[in-house]
């Protein structure tokens, strides 16, 4: 699992950072999911590693433009780059009537099925890997935010132990891996667990924006090995926060230390931020970081690879 930010901007694009939108890569499974689609999105793609044709899913938190304006163009552009057979569009009402619209005044027809679900607090995609649910969050508008869970796997099998406890090949084998206890034909009984390595614990990543402060985003983000949190506005700017309803960067890193999160990732900056300005996007960091020390701050086309919790066991030992 592989997180890469095409945008970073909040509101409008600067010179150095696109609107909001963040691209999922699962290699295992050749596919990419993106998180929002911010006006220019395809362009950032294509100055990046991402492969427009490996996109099957895309998940919208909210309906300001700043978040969706380049959808309509990207699903335009999926069609032409490599026939995909399907995507999946999630997000909040009317996200289907808006893409209609749009469709139906620009003379726009897909070559390929676009299914858009309107999502609901709770599980919005499940399959044998992964976990998608939402939850909503505090903004202007409806908006949610997600979360990706991995799945547990079981760890290696010992096929030598199997071979050398006298456990025949084949359906046997499977019940093992899944952890299950079987009994042979001479009554042993056998635990699959006993031949089977430490079980990989599921990644878990969290998008939270646009948001305030609020315990629905503290929930979604329980034990995340990244969350992803929008950080519109310095501490200084609180009350543009409150009016607006973002978050400062305290707010992001209050999110991170109450749901017990591995590691933030702060995103969505005002442009007011720019250099030369009286207070810059690196007040914003140590903000954070005297909260929630494990904080970094992202920035167009930062690539982050969500590490596995043996992982990162080992490499503490």
């Amino acid at each position: 699992m592989q997180i890469t930010f095409l945008g970073t901007s909040s509101g409008v694009p600067t010179r150095s950072r696109n609107v909001s939108s963040i691209a999922l890569r699962l290699p295992q499974r050749a596919e990419t999911w993106l998180f929002d689609c911010g006006e220019g999105t395809q362009h950032q793609i294509l100055r990046s590693d991402v492969k427009i044709s490996q996109i099957t899913r895309i998940f919208v938190t909210h309906m300001h433009g700043d978040h969706i304006y380049g959808l309509m163009g990207l699903l335009a552009s999926c069609g032409l780059a490599g026939n995909p057979t399907r995507i999946d569009v999630y997000g909040p009402p009317h996200l289907n009537e808006y893409l209609r619209a749009c469709g139906r005044y620009s003379q726009t027809h897909f070559s390929y099925p676009v299914k858009v679900h309107t999502v609901q607090p709770g599980v919005v995609f499940e399959d044998e890997e992964f976990t998608v649910s939402c939850s909503p969050l505090t903004h202007r508008v409806p908006a949610f935010g997600y979360r990706v869970s991995e799945k547990d796997k079981a760890g290696r099998f010992d096929v030598e132990q199997a071979t050398a406890l006298g456990i025949p090949s084949g359906p046997l084998y499977g019940k093992l891996k899944r952890g299950e206890v079987i009994t042979l034909a001479d009554g042993r009984k056998i635990n699959g667990a006993d031949l089977c390595g430490e079980t990989q614990i599921g990644r878990k990543f969290v998008y939270c924006t646009d948001t305030i402060f609020c315990e629905n985003s503290v929930e979604l983000a329980q034990d995340a090995d990244v969350l992803v949190h929008e950080a519109t506005f310095a501490h200084q700017d609180a009350e543009l926060a409150y009016q607006r309803l973002h978050s400062t960067s305290t707010m992001a890193a209050q999110v991170a230390l109450a749901a017990g999160a591995k590691k933030l990732i702060m995103t969505h900056f005002s442009p007011r931020y720019a250099p030369g300005n009286a207070i810059a996007l690196t007040d914003l960091l140590s903000e954070a970081q005297a909260i929630f020390p494990h904080t970094t701050m992202a920035h167009d086309f930062f690539t982050y690879d969500i590490p596995r919790r043996q992982a990162e066991t080992l490499a503490a030992v």
